[in-house]
């Protein structure tokens, strides 16, 4: 089996399966998926829940090679749009049906890893989000807004509680979002595609789709060795740009994020961590991270547009990880990665089709498990029974991002979020 290569924890300790044979010769499909992550496998699972199976998936790689491999592994609700921003651009009731899709996504998610009995070591112990400045306003801010307009409701956790369940002088005080979990990414994306493929999705990897054109009224897609002629294709690629509709790829900025995880800590990281809970900050640049079944600490952060060495990813985050948890010092870290996901200007998702049988799922910016999962099942309802739920992200289209110009606003903008979280602790002391 072909290696990506980026070494990762999570390819480590895939779960086992036999590869899916690339594509060879001409085939038909009603519809072909063209990426492997959770947005083409969502799309691919939820049509054969709804009795369309004469469905093709084509992946250049290995299934969750990209970002849906090599992320936290946190699912929670939401977008990377602020909950803030979209109420004020959507109005309260569509914010709030858009907000509740990926809440659903939550639960589905839930339901996906019991229904098909999913081996991603799954943890529905929530979300902490610990406040990295004095200043307690932005979460009562945030509390009062989910509560008022989502009908989400985030615990209140007072500093000396919070430091009792993360072992940090970093933190003030926090909330915790009960309705959240943490699962292995890859492994849950290998049991997507297990679960497609038993009720006949067609799956091939190591199939590189190198021109996609149409033919009469349907859709021609060719790789390496085989071609597939479909009636509605769906492009699913996320920050691994295709290049089959240079529109479609125009939307979206590729950007790196760093993971690293340590050695087995054992005792070392009751040391740290009283919580099951993963956890994320307050700062714009904020750290991520989460206790791993094996005693390891697995730590996230940073974003970019550049794809980093193991050596280089290690460097930047160790010094982020000794600023949150100095007593980690001289740990060893066995696995460090950078990985690209798919970023849009307007920070929502990209879903939406032509009107000719082309359709997309992409940009969803560093907070996939949920959006993926709900533009998934916005897909296969679209292609299986004409809905058009996916319409409420029309207004969120394919907004060219001027590469390679939009790489250094983007960057720009990341550094100047990186100053202001700088100064406001400069501020408070």
């Amino acid at each position: 089996m072909k290696q990506p290569p980026v070494p990762s924890y999570y390819r480590a300790t895939a779960t086992p399966y036999e590869a899916y044979a690339p594509l060879q010769g001409r085939t038909e499909a009603a519809i072909a998926i063209i990426g492997g992550g959770y947005a083409g496998l969502q799309t691919a699972l939820g049509l054969a829940e709804r009795g369309v199976r004469d469905v093709v998936l084509l992946e250049r790689e290995q299934i969750g090679f990209g970002a849906s491999g090599r992320n936290g592994g946190f699912v929670f609700a939401g977008y990377s749009l602020g909950e803030q921003d979209l109420l004020d651009q959507r109005g309260a009731l569509q914010a709030k049906a858009m907000f509740g899709l990926t809440s659903a996504a939550v639960e589905r998610i839930r339901q996906q890893v019991a229904r098909y009995a999913i081996p991603c070591e799954l943890v529905d112990k929530g979300v902490i989000w610990a406040n990295r400045f004095r200043d307690p306003s932005v979460l009562r801010r945030r509390q009062s807004l989910l509560a008022e307009h989502y009908a989400a409701y985030w615990d209140w956790i007072p500093q000396e509680e919070l430091r009792e369940k993360i072992r940090s002088e970093r933190y003030y005080d926090g909330l915790y979002e009960r309705d959240a979990l943490h699962l292995h990414p890859l492994n849950f994306a290998i049991g997507l595609a297990a679960a497609a493929s038993g009720q006949g999705v067609r799956i091939h990897e190591n199939s590189d789709v190198w021109r996609l054109r149409r033919e009469g009224r349907r859709w021609c897609i060719s790789a390496p060795q085989g071609e597939v002629l479909a009636d509605q294709v769906v492009l699913a690629c996320g920050g691994y740009l295709a290049g089959l509709q240079p529109r479609i790829d125009r939307a979206i900025l590729p950007i790196a994020t760093y993971v690293m995880v340590t050695e087995p800590l054992h005792d070392r990281l009751n040391e740290c961590l009283q919580t099951q809970a993963a956890v994320y900050d307050t700062r714009f640049a904020f750290d991520y991270y989460r206790g791993l079944p094996d005693t390891r600490l697995l730590w996230g952060g940073r974003i970019s547009i550049r794809n980093r060495s193991p050596r280089a990813v290690q460097h930047v985050l160790m010094h982020d990880l000794l600023r949150v948890f100095p007593q980690l010092k001289g740990v060893k870290i066995d696995y460090a990665w950078s990985g690209l996901m798919s970023y849009a200007t307007h920070q929502m998702p990209q879903i939406g089709g032509s009107g000719d049988g082309l359709w997309w799922a992409q940009a969803f910016g560093g907070h996939g498990l949920a959006p993926t999962c709900a533009a998934g099942g916005l897909l296969a309802a679209a292609l299986a029974d004409g809905d058009d739920g996916w319409k409420a992200f029309a207004p969120y289209g394919l907004a060219h991002t001027h590469r390679p110009a939009g790489y250094v606003a983007a960057q720009a903008s990341y550094w100047w979020q990186q100053g202001k979280d700088w100064f406001k602790t400069r501020l408070e002391g």
